[in-house]
């Protein structure tokens, strides 16, 4: 049998917060969502003044990230290069760059996803949630 560490409900609100202190530090209104390693909500913060849309669009891009068992980024950059058959793909639907797995011991744990402005800075807001926890 295996094993694997688990995220906390404790440690996906430090994400969230986290990447919140990012987001306000840099001016920008996001929405910021946590998940499982099987993509399923543990936390979800809309600033204010983010758009509706991104309420929808952050869980996406962490669910594709944890069962991805990789950064959006990899598969917006795919489909750019001409890898249009992801689009097609089921269950990832957050293909747009903002959504980053957190990886413990080598497995996939949770992931963060962020939307609200533009691909790569929802990123930065997403890496600085990942990195509260120092893994």
């Amino acid at each position: 049998m295996l094993s694997k560490p688990l995220l906390t409900l404790e440690e996906a609100n430090q994400m969230i917060k986290a990447a919140r202190t990012e987001a306000e530090k840099e001016g920008w209104n996001v929405c910021i969502a946590v998940v499982d390693d099987g993509g399923h909500l543990l936390a979800l913060e809309r600033m204010d003044g983010c758009a509706p849309f991104a309420s929808y669009v952050a869980p996406q891009k962490a669910k594709t990230a944890a069962i991805g068992r990789k950064e959006t980024r990899d598969f917006e950059e795919a489909i750019n290069q001409g890898r249009t058959a992801f689009l097609s793909a089921p269950e990832i639907q957050g293909i747009l760059e903002g959504g980053v797995p957190l990886i413990v011991e080598g497995q996939v744990v949770a992931a963060i996803g962020v939307s609200g402005v533009k691909s790569e800075q929802d990123a930065q807001v997403a890496k600085a949630g990942i990195a509260v926890l120092g893994i």
